[in-house]
């Protein structure tokens, strides 16, 4: 089973290159973002209380991450593999994904980060709140408290995954076809 998880700042260009990836690999698509999207315009529970989050740029607490996530794994029947796109997020998380695969005999086959600088990241961000209305790319306070909050607490998942010998990096700018091909060498090799 094929398990990668796509790593980069927000407005890195996970999300487009999953598309491509999921097509190449027949992965299942796993964004925590889409997922809280959808349950925040669906108005359930879950929604409101990651609005709450993700409104002030904060990251949805551990806990309703995981097990919306696991949830999302066991709906699936004889899948390929995954590609988790935005998670995991913090340290926490990736322990808990480790050992939720694990218990499903599988385990994440690497980490693949998209690097993009933090200016080209605004710039993504802000164009992408015109194209698509999204309110939390809208507001350059709130991509900054993204940014940040990405430092302090996703960027420390790499050493997680270095340790395991499973950790590659992907320059991120460029054209979509050129950096995809830099993504499909990378886990062709895995």
């Amino acid at each position: 089973m094929l398990n990668i998880i796509l790593f980069g700042p927000p407005g890195a260009g996970k999300g487009t290159q999953s598309v491509k990836l999921i097509e190449k690999y027949g992965l299942v698509h796993l964004s925590t973002g889409d997922i809280f999207r959808a349950n925040m315009k669906g108005e359930t529970e879950l929604g409101i209380l990651a609005k709450s989050y993700i409104d002030k740029g904060d990251l949805v607490p551990d806990e309703v991450t995981i097990k919306m996530l696991e949830s999302e794994v066991n709906k699936q029947e004889n899948p390929k593999g995954f590609i988790f796109d935005g998670f995991p997020r913090t340290s926490a998380q990736a322990v808990a994904l480790d050992q939720f695969l694990s218990g499903r005999g599988t385990e994440i086959s690497g980490c693949v980060s998209l690097i993009v600088a933090d200016d080209e990241v605004r710039v993504r961000l802000l164009n992408r709140a015109k194209d698509s209305g999204r309110a939390d790319d809208a507001d350059i306070n709130v991509i900054n408290d993204r940014i940040q909050i990405y430092k302090n607490e996703t960027l420390p998942i790499i050493g997680h995954y270095e340790k395991l010998d499973r950790y590659s990096a992907v320059y991120g700018v460029g054209e979509i076809e050129e950096i995809f091909k830099l993504l499909t060498d990378v886990i062709d090799s895995l």
